[in-house]
């Protein structure tokens, strides 16, 4: 991995300082480094956003997890691994930490990593019949209310067999990635990145009995609107919206997209949880 396209989340304090201390230590060890125009560093060869130069072997995203989100989805046709250093504040997908760049600079040059696949999921939006957008997603796909606290109804299918209406604040669908984010506050549970399936988990449910239902990455989930005359919309990894009306329908399976996330030796998805999953209990938060 001697070709590397950095993307800064320029927003982040000290960001840039950092970027270039990192720049510095990469042109060191003989890298060759690239940036998009709509992310460019000084110190690196710029290309056209969203055509990534075919000699790329890794995406190095420096930010926090709402940035690895939205360089994952962009670039996730190109199939070239991705790793991030965490400038944010939990940073679950950003995994190597500031105190940590060197070692994990020191760990690529040597070959110390390992790639994993990281399923992501598509959805459909059906209105009268016709499909009208395709989105996907690494994190999850969420359909919910909109600020007024009134409640909305999704009549749910897996597989086109009944599964639930669900009245609430509406319904998170979840990869194993997407698990320890929005999925888990909502009462989710925790998967392994590794696992073949999605995770249907209702968001403040207006019932007794509604829990979370993990199937297989293989099924067609239906979820259709069943409340008109309501705001509701259809998020992508918690960063794109779209309107919904009444009676659309929502397609969503597990996508023939992967992420190939960069995982350095020493590091496994259970130390990660359980220092991350303890951020905010060691801090106070004003």
């Amino acid at each position: 991995m001697k070709n590397i396209a950095i993307f800064l989340n320029f927003s982040k304090e000290q960001g840039l300082k950092i970027a270039k201390e990192i720049i510095t230590r990469l042109k060191e060890k003989k890298f060759k480094l690239y940036s998009s125009k709509d992310y460019f560093i000084d110190g690196t060869e710029s290309f056209s956003s969203g055509n990534l130069p075919e000699n790329i072997e890794l995406l190095l995203v420096l930010g926090g997890d709402g940035t690895f989100l939205s360089i994952a989805r962009d670039y996730a046709s190109y199939q070239v691994p991705i790793l991030g250093v965490n400038l944010g504040t939990l940073g679950f997908l950003t995994e190597v930490e500031l105190k940590e760049v060197e070692d994990a600079i020191e760990k690529i040059d040597q070959g110390q990593y390992n790639i994993e696949k990281r399923q992501m999921v598509e959805a459909e939006l059906v209105r009268d019949g016709k499909i009208i957008e395709k989105v996907v997603a690494l994190n999850e796909i969420t359909i919910s209310k909109g600020p007024l606290a009134r409640i909305i109804s999704l009549n749910t299918y897996v597989d086109d067999v009944f599964l639930d209406c669900y009245p609430g604040d509406g319904v998170i669908i979840s990869t194993p990635t997407g698990s320890t984010g929005y999925s888990l506050s909502a009462g989710g549970p925790i998967l392994t990145p590794s696992l073949p399936v999605l995770v249907i988990t209702p968001i403040c449910p207006h019932t007794l009995h509604s829990r979370s239902v993990v199937v297989s990455n293989k099924s067609e989930i239906k979820v259709i609107l069943a409340t008109t005359n309501q705001e509701v919309v259809l998020t992508i990894d918690g960063q794109r919206g779209i309107e919904l009306k009444g009676g659309d329908m929502i397609k969503v399976k597990g996508s023939d997209l992967f992420v190939p996330v960069v995982r350095l030796k020493g590091k496994n998805f259970f130390d990660i949880l359980r220092l991350k999953m303890n951020y905010y209990s060691n801090r106070r938060l004003l």
